[in-house]
Formats: structure tokens, C-alpha cells, sequence
């Protein structure tokens, strides 16, 4: 069907055509992809022959991608702190910005000894895994109301190798039996609760761009009316859950800081604070059960 280098400027067309953004980019990702050949084996190779059904791949995940379905998607591979994900269309794709809420959560862990950490709404489990990966002494619970979200989860830290201390568990929120203590035992207490939920206003939704609103899952979006459901909902549950000193971090949108603040204060946390990403935008708040 032609050779490595004309099929790459083939997918390059397609997707310029398309108004893919980085289309050059995207179509090499999707080259390497298919072909399985690094950039060092192509500047050596891009005058030969692709093979035929390799090559009728390509041009359909570039017609695919062409389509607004993202490379993520496309590939399944995503990656997030220096590992790589897993993702399909039942989670969220992992983003740069929630390494800035994982890099403080790792520096909170450093001193405590076999820490417990919650992921609450856990998606594709990047934050606990990431997390667990880099603390070995660490244990986790995530927690999803998707079970397919949790599938994902699942592959994920069976992939990066932490599948015996990640516990995850269907629940919308703490309503799941894991949470209510019906065993009559008292619930588990962490060292951490950590969540990039759902943040998005309900009408916000349909103005976001094709990738996320077209392909995203919607349950990993919406925030409700306000974008701050929530924030409520788990700060009003949290204290429960944490044990005299744990953290509450949670990822917020950039205009939710003092919103999420305020909840954090009004529960009774102490040494709550705003931090930016590398943007300079507000992206995360954290915040301390009193001793």
C-alpha cells in the first residue's frame, strides 16, 4: 500500500483535514502504534514497504482519530507519573494536571509508616496506583460507582504491580456496605483521602471540546449544577473515614478553590490550602483532620 513515509504523510493529511491539532504528532503515535517501530528504526527504514494490513490499520485508526476519538482511546495506552495506563472508553483519561495532586499526596505520604490511602472515584486508578507504585509500604482502597471504571482499574494495577495492596470496590460514594460497618465492625480509618471527582457543571458539558464531551464518560464529568456536588458530598463524609491527622486532597477546577476550601473549613478541617499546577491555575486543595 506504500511505503512507512508516505503512509505517515498520508495520516498526517488526514488528520490536518480534520483540524487534529498536533496532527504530525499523532499520526507518528499512531505509526508507532501499528507498526510496533520506533523512530530510530524509521529514519533507517522509511523507504520500505508497510505491510498491507499493517498499513490499513493505520489509515483507520487515523480516519478514526479524524473523528475526534482520542489517540488514548485509540492506542489504550495512556500514560500518567511515569507508568503507563490502560484506558478505554469507561474511564477518564489520566491528565498532566493531576500529577501536580499526586505529587503533593506522595510528599504527605513520605514520613508515615504503611499509610492507608482512599481513592475516592478512582476511574482508571491512576492517582491510588501511581501512589502505591511509588510508596511500597502503602495500602489502598478505590472506589468507583462504574464497574466497568473498576474492570480498568483492576488491569491497571495487575499491569503496574500492585494489585495485592489495591482493595477496589464498587460504591457511589461511602452508600456502598464496604463503608456502612454492617458487619459491626467500626470503619477502616486513612491516612489519606484523595479524589479527582467529577467537577464539571452540568452546562458546561456540552462546550467542552469533542474528545471529552464526545467520548469521555459523562459520569466522570459531571459535577452536577454547580460542578461542586461532589466536593460536598464526600467532605461532609470524610472526618468518618480519616484518622486524627490524615489529609483530605481533592483535584478542583480553577475557579472552584475557595468554594472547596470553604466546605473543607466549615467540616472542621484545619491547614487547608489552594495549590497551583504548572500553569499557575488553582488545581488543587488539601486540608488536615485535627489531631
Amino acid at each position: 500500500m506504500g511505503t512507512f513515509r508516505a503512509l505517515l504523510q498520508e495520516g498526517t493529511e488526514i488528520l490536518k483535514k480534520a483540524g487534529i491539532g498536533e496532527a504530525g504528532l499523532d499520526a507518528w503515535l499512531l505509526l508507532e502504534y501499528t507498526s510496533g517501530k520506533n523512530r530510530a528504526w524509521y529514519y533507517a527504514h522509511d523507504c520500505e514497504e508497510m505491510e498491507s494490513e499493517t498499513a490499513e490499520k493505520y489509515l483507520q485508526l487515523c480516519r478514526k482519530r479524524a473523528e475526534h476519538v482520542p489517540l488514548q482511546h485509540l492506542t489504550h495506552r495512556a500514560f500518567f507519573m511515569e507508568y503507563e495506563f490502560y484506558v478505554d472508553e469507561n474511564v477518564l483519561i489520566p491528565r498532566q494536571d493531576t500529577e501536580v495532586l499526586v505529587e503533593i499526596a506522595g510528599n504527605l505520604l513520605k514520613t508515615r509508616e504503611n499509610p492507608v490511602i482512599l481513592d475516592m472515584c478512582t476511574g482508571s486508578g491512576c492517582i491510588l496506583i501511581s501512589l502505591l507504585a511509588d510508596k511500597k509500604d502503602s495500602f489502598g482502597v478505590g472506589v468507583d460507582v462504574s464497574s466497568a471504571a473498576l474492570s480498568v482499574a483492576r488491569r491497571n494495577a495487575q499491569a503496574i504491580g500492585v494489585s495485592e495492596r489495591a482493595h477496589l470496590i464498587e460504591s457511589n460514594l461511602f452508600s456502598g456496605e464496604f463503608f456502612q460497618g454492617k458487619d459491626g465492625n467500626a470503619p477502616e480509618k486513612y491516612d489519606m483521602l484523595i479524589s479527582n471527582p467529577p467537577y464539571i457543571p452540568t452546562e458546561e458539558i456540552r462546550g467542552l471540546m469533542e474528545e471529552v464531551r464526545l467520548h469521555d464518560p459523562v459520569l466522570a464529568l459531571d459535577g452536577h449544577r454547580d460542578g461542586l456536588y461532589f466536593y460536598r458530598m464526600i467532605t461532609r463524609d470524610a472526618g468518618r473515614y480519616l484518622k486524627p491527622g490524615g489529609w483530605l486532597l481533592y483535584e478542583i477546577g480553577c475557579e472552584q478553590g475557595s468554594d472547596v476550601s470553604a466546605f473543607m473549613k466549615q467540616a472542621g478541617f484545619t491547614s487547608v490550602e489552594v495549590r497551583q499546577d504548572l500553569a499557575g491555575l488553582d488545581r488543587v486543595v488539601l486540608g488536615q483532620m485535627p489531631e
